[in-house]
């Protein structure tokens, strides 16, 4: 990803992009085979230092490499460029290495969505406590809360690729987008600026909007980057999830940590959860660089300002960049999950029975009890074990409802037994994990 969002990478994109033109022109006459011979022998002469010192004078990065590429190539360099303008070069260009960078990015998902198939079907069926608003809830299984993880993920595969596959061009339009200096360029040669057009984006398997101004819509920059944003959210949440897991009172959780690593340089016997930390961080970045892009595409006015063109510079290959290391540190940390059943456990044991009040509920129901009754007295004997569990006891509920005289009117201790079994309580979380897992398998099998 470093290397495609070079300098040294846009030049030869440039050039390329160049020669193409050039090729395509030559179907008109316009440039002959030994200028094109020419050009072909310097394409990759890139000198940045020399560009650089033109640019200093001049004030045009894309002049400056095209004079260098022209002093290079003596024979054909004074048909280079011919009929464009910068934004011919530098829009297509881009797009051609956002296409690339897509495609570098929904690689990396892919492996990611590996890594969590692996390790749904891992756990698939390990029953763990679920938290709503931060507080004890339910149980299910820790299959299942990867699952809601990969899922994200996968939403986000399928919209990268969505983007991928469609992201149009500017073609090569001029500077106002009439293509006016092309067709003066080929009149009478029996080709048009569309066949030209054509040509010179097949060189970078691209097709182009129908419409431009001299740059391509900017509103396409803002889709690429919203749909990386998308990607940071889900790996933030992820880590901010690992986080609270791996935080003291949960304890469920970690993230992989070195034999030799250090947590703090105070206190030896921390295990911060470095990676999540980096994620959280890093997962800021694309958002606000795609709110740089919305800015763009609203205030790019009439058939093109400048005002966008320092800021694309940094925010597109700094989104790719962050989504890049964003699919790294995820996938370090779900390959390297620390999985504490003993923490999973206790948690389980401390908050699930309360879960199984419901089935208890049912269960006497069905033997003829009065619900709203019945529902009066499960919620007394619930508070009463909270109040328990808060001077740091076992959870009692299990022996309060045994004790209880309503409930065993109605259930006999098997009966009650069966419904106080936690484990039994996770519903469809488990099949619902391992048909997840089927779908990312699939996904990733039509990619390779």
């Amino acid at each position: 990803m470093r290397a495609l969002f070079s300098d040294a990478t846009k030049r030869r994109m440039w050039r390329k992009l160049w020669v193409a033109l050039a090729q395509a022109q030559s179907k008109a006459g316009l440039v002959s085979e030994a200028e094109l011979a020419d050009m072909r022998s310097h394409m990759e002469e890139v000198d940045i230092d020399a560009a650089h010192a033109i640019e200093a004078e001049i004030g045009h990065d894309l002049m400056a490499e095209l004079r260098v590429f022209a002093s290079q190539a003596k024979i054909g360099g004074g048909k280079l460029h011919l009929g464009a303008t910068s934004m011919d070069v530098e829009d297509n260009v881009e797009t051609a290495r956002m296409k690339a960078a897509l495609t570098l990015l929904l690689g990396a998902i892919r492996d990611l969505l590996r890594a969590f198939a692996d390790k749904i079907e891992e756990h698939a069926d390990l029953p763990c406590m679920a938290y709503t608003h931060l507080q004890a809830a339910e149980p299910t299984t820790l299959g299942m809360r990867v699952a809601m993880w990969a899922q994200d993920l996968m939403l986000d595969y399928e919209e990268l690729r969505r983007v991928a596959a469609w992201l149009p061009s500017k073609g090569l339009r001029g500077a106002v987008g009439t293509s006016a200096s092309y067709e003066a360029l080929l009149g009478g040669a029996g080709r048009d600026p569309d066949d030209l057009e054509r040509d010179v984006l097949a060189a970078f398997d691209l097709q182009s909007v129908v419409v431009s101004g001299q740059t391509y819509p900017r509103k396409l920059d803002y889709i690429v980057l919203a749909a990386i944003a998308g990607f940071a959210a889900s790996c933030s949440k992820f880590a901010f999830d690992v986080r609270v897991l791996a935080s003291s009172p949960f304890g469920e959780l970690g993230e992989p940590f070195g034999r030799m690593q250090v947590g703090s340089s105070a206190m030896p016997f921390k295990r911060n959860p470095v990676l999540c930390e980096r994620i959280n961080s890093i997962a800021r970045i694309p958002p606000a660089h795609a709110q740089i892009a919305w800015q763009n595409a609203a205030d790019n006015l009439l058939e093109r300002t400048l005002d966008d063109s320092a800021n694309r510079r940094t925010i597109i290959p700094e989104s790719f960049l962050a989504a890049d290391e964003l699919a790294s540190l995820v996938g370090k940390v779900i390959g390297g999950l620390r999985v504490d059943k003993a923490a999973i456990a206790r948690n389980l044991a401390r908050f699930g029975p309360f879960a199984c009040t419901e089935a208890v509920l049912m269960a006497a129901a069905r033997a003829g009890a009065d619900r709203q009754a019945l529902h009066e007295r499960l919620r007394e004997l619930s508070m009463k074990a909270w109040a328990d569990l808060e001077t740091g006891g076992a959870n009692p509920l299990d022996r309060l409802l045994h004790e209880d005289e309503l409930i065993g009117r109605y259930l006999k201790p098997a009966q009650l037994d069966r419904a106080m079994k936690v484990e039994a309580h996770t519903g469809l979380a488990a099949s619902r994990a391992r048909k997840l897992v089927a779908s990312l398998r699939a996904l990733v099998k039509e990619k390779g």
